[in-house]
């Protein structure tokens, strides 16, 4: 049986664990070639030797997508490696919880530089890639698949700059998506609730406690719950759209 994504080439951002890592899997068990982006050289060449002993092709590209020329020239040499580009998964993310007063700013710049200007520093050097893409392949039709967050919705207390951020991403994928959408580049946002990454553990003690306390008995979404949502957008047929995706735990209420 031929697999969906046969014949096609995956970028995902933030690979070397969570969500960024199970989507790389996910993907190449559709038969994509995946070029997997991070900051950490031996994770990332472990994730290619299991894609790899799998039958699946993949190559990796160590780069921090905040540094614009690293973010293009990652883009660049993915393109260049495979001879295309048809999917994007813009993972790469920080989220540092606390509260605005008497904040550490320099939290606030990571977040920014990270969860903002890192995934449109990665947008903007592939849509060129993406819209070629639209136009010449078997499938005519590529994603650019940004994951956000619950936070991209609402607003809590202690989150507020994580929420900024989020938001942000929101905005910035519906923008796109108005641009695009008419040639068949199709731009679709992840909204992950709770789940069990190591996002979480990059908080100050106290904050993790505190997440540990809202969320330590609920039955967390898993990495490959996500994975699961953004193979389904990426495989949906030409017509088909999948603009956005709201996941929570079943226990999460807010």
């Amino acid at each position: 049986m031929t697999a969906r994504l046969d014949g096609t080439v995956a970028l995902v951002t933030g690979a070397s664990s969570g969500i960024g890592e199970a989507s790389a899997l996910a993907l190449a068990a559709e038969g994509a070639a995946v070029v997997l982006v991070a900051r950490r050289t031996d994770r990332l060449e472990g994730l290619q030797s299991r894609i790899s002993d799998s039958g699946g092709r993949a190559f990796t590209i160590t780069a921090d997508v905040t540094d614009e020329a690293q973010a293009r020239d990652a883009v660049g040499a993915a393109a260049a490696e495979f001879g295309r580009l048809d999917t994007v998964v813009n993972n790469a993310g920080l989220m540092l919880l606390g509260p605005i007063v008497d904040a550490d700013t320099s939290e606030w710049q990571r977040m920014v530089n990270l969860n903002l200007l890192g995934l449109m520093y990665v947008a903007h050097a592939s849509v060129p890639h993406l819209l070629k893409a639209a136009e010449d392949s078997p499938r005519r039709v590529s994603d650019l698949v940004n994951i956000s967050s619950v936070a991209g919705r609402q607003v809590r207390r202690g989150s507020g700059v994580y929420n900024a951020t989020k938001h942000g991403v929101g905005a910035f994928s519906e923008a796109l998506r108005l641009e695009v959408t008419a040639k068949h580049l199709r731009v679709s946002l992840v909204e992950p609730g709770a789940t069990d990454t190591e996002l979480r553990t990059h908080n100050r003690p106290e904050i993790q406690e505190g997440m540990q306390q809202r969320f330590g008995t609920m039955d967390r979404l898993q990495a490959e719950d996500i994975a699961d949502a953004v193979s389904y957008i990426v495989t949906r047929p030409r017509h088909v759209a999948i603009n956005e995706v709201l996941i929570r735990p079943t226990e999460q209420d807010s």
